[in-house]
């Protein structure tokens, strides 16, 4: 499972973040879930031959399946 222990600090337009705060609120999440989100679908887009740990590649494989 992800380890939730980092904090990372962005600069960013006071407007931006208030549209995307806004947004993510109308979809009922948190702006540090979309952000999670954004970066594992970055990750495994630009990953190339790195090896990824099991819970992140697992994302990958379920990405990948045709949905039923």
């Amino acid at each position: 499972m992800e380890n939730r222990t980092a904090r990372m600090t962005i600069l960013i337009d006071p407007t931006k973040k208030q549209i995307f705060e806004d947004i993510c609120a109308q979809q009922d999440l948190t702006s540090s879930q979309v952000i999670r989100k954004l970066m594992r679908q970055y990750i495994l887009d630009n990953a190339g031959s790195r090896e990824l740990p099991e819970w992140l590649a697992g994302h990958a494989a379920k990405a990948a399946s045709p949905s039923q």
